[in-house]
């Protein structure tokens, strides 16, 4: 499970990481990261926390299939926080295959678009 400091909740969080943030593309997901943003609530002393958000329609499938998807995701995106940069937004929408895809294909998809994004790849 993804720590709750490590969650976006605010609609105007997941705008920002959408909006301002960079994207990459996937056959089962979207990423968009903004690795810039800083949390006004956070105190000085210490680096603010990576936070990230799901967006998964109802395209996807039901919604036991829709939560499902949700905690695959939650779950591998637990174990890649550390290498984002701290105070960083980061949005996984998923697309509709990912209703079908098995944890491995979520895991392959969503590395490497966070590879691209973090390794400065084109869009």
């Amino acid at each position: 499970m993804l720590p709750t400091e490590n969650r976006l909740r605010r609609r105007e969080d997941f705008a920002t990481a959408v909006r301002r943030g960079r994207r990459a593309g996937r056959p089962l997901l979207v990423v968009h990261l903004n690795s810039g943003a800083t949390d006004p609530h956070a105190s000085g002393e210490t680096a603010p926390p990576t936070r990230a958000g799901f967006v998964v329609s109802k395209a996807v499938g039901g919604a036991v299939v829709r939560n499902q998807v949700k905690r695959r995701l939650r779950h591998l995106m637990r174990d890649r926080l550390p290498a984002l940069p701290p105070g960083s937004l980061v949005v996984v929408r998923a697309l509709p295959g990912a209703g079908d895809a098995d944890h491995a294909q979520l895991a392959h998809d969503l590395d490497a678009a966070l590879q691209r994004l973090l390794g400065g790849g084109a869009r």
